[in-house]
């Protein structure tokens, strides 16, 4: 009797820590219905899909903390009504982490998915998931932040050009307050992740052939508290501008800034109710707004058309930005 009662206790162990690794998201939802499905579904699911006939979509993120992805699940819902016969669900990992976000992969191709739409936390260390995935037929749409690896097609910013415009716009108001040299940080993700690491390159160029050095890039994981102690070190250093290159690193910077009085010039990635305040408050001076609704809703489309054997162009839409600033975020209301 012991061993048989060791012996459950220790199966309900190895589910809940696979169950924790990569949980569905609570805006998780069906297009053919009002209350939501798991994304994690047992294999029964992919036969209740298969005779009803519809097609099962997972949009996977890379975590599930940041109001951009968020919005990008809205535009994912909202072409998954339009088209109808989608069963959809939205699957990220708690934090930043390749095995987790591998995890989501495995889940959602267990769980019967036809099509995947994902932001990759790195460039390759979720390819060979997508390999599995793909060679088993599930059709892979890239979002946000690309994989090394083929699918039906990319969409997110350009955003060496958006680093590049935020770093423009840093410059443009310190030569407006007379500085013309100084260190500048910046405060990032991780050095892996292909986005954060495009914006960051797109920001240094826009200093070149300037007085201005910017220091070695710091990484707060996205997470707005670490990224916040990092921002005030570097404020503690003397730099006379900031850059967050997420929407996590941009809160902490303009949180770190404004407990500093607003004394460097500061701006930022992504648009939130944290970050559009920060801006109004005057401790960011802009951020770079994507448009992840859109890649959401353009995602779905491109995953329909390609379950339903159409051909599916071009390979990557850009899907925009623009500069938010404080007459922009006081239109907001």
């Amino acid at each position: 009797m012991k061993r048989k009662v060791l012996a459950v206790l220790l199966s309900i162990g190895i589910i809940g820590s696979s169950l924790a690794a990569c949980s569905p998201s609570a805006s998780s939802s069906s297009a053919s219905s009002a209350a939501g499905e798991s994304g994690g579904q047992s294999s029964g699911s992919a036969t209740n899909n298969a005779s009803s006939g519809k097609k099962k979509i997972v949009l996977i993120t890379i975590d599930s903390m940041d109001q951009h992805w968020v919005n990008m699940d809205k535009g994912c819902k909202k072409a998954a009504q339009e088209l109808g016969n989608i069963d959809y669900s939205w699957l990220a990992p708690d934090v930043k982490d390749d095995q987790k976000q591998i995890e989501c992969v495995n889940n959602a191709v267990a769980s019967g998915a036809n099509a995947i739409l994902i932001a990759a936390n790195g460039p390759d260390a979720v390819t060979s998931a997508l390999k599995e995935a793909d060679t088993a037929g599930v059709k892979i749409v890239q979002v946000d932040s690309f994989a090394n690896y083929p699918c039906v097609q990319k969409l997110g910013t350009n955003n060496v050009e958006a680093g590049k415009i935020a770093g423009e716009q840093v410059l443009k108001v310190l030569k407006e307050k007379g500085i013309s040299k100084g260190n500048i940080g910046v405060v990032s993700v991780n050095a892996a992740t292909t986005s954060t690491v495009n914006r960051e390159e797109g920001f240094r160029s826009a200093f070149e052939g300037t007085d201005f050095k910017i220091l070695a890039t710091q990484y707060g994981e996205g997470d707005a508290a670490k990224s916040k102690d990092i921002a005030a070190n570097f404020i503690t250093q003397g730099v006379v501008a900031l850059f967050g290159a997420n929407e996590g690193s941009t809160v902490g910077v303009g949180n770190a800034n404004k407990e500093s009085g607003d004394s460097v010039v500061a701006a930022g990635m992504d648009k939130s109710n944290a970050v559009i305040g920060l801006i109004k408050d005057g401790s960011l001076i802009c951020t770079m707004a994507q448009n992840p609704d859109k890649m959401g809703y353009q995602g779905i489309q491109a995953a329909m058309k390609a379950m339903n054997g159409e051909k599916v162009t071009p390979d990557y839409i850009d899907t925009g930005v623009s500069i938010l600033d404080k007459t922009a975020a006081e239109k907001l209301g």
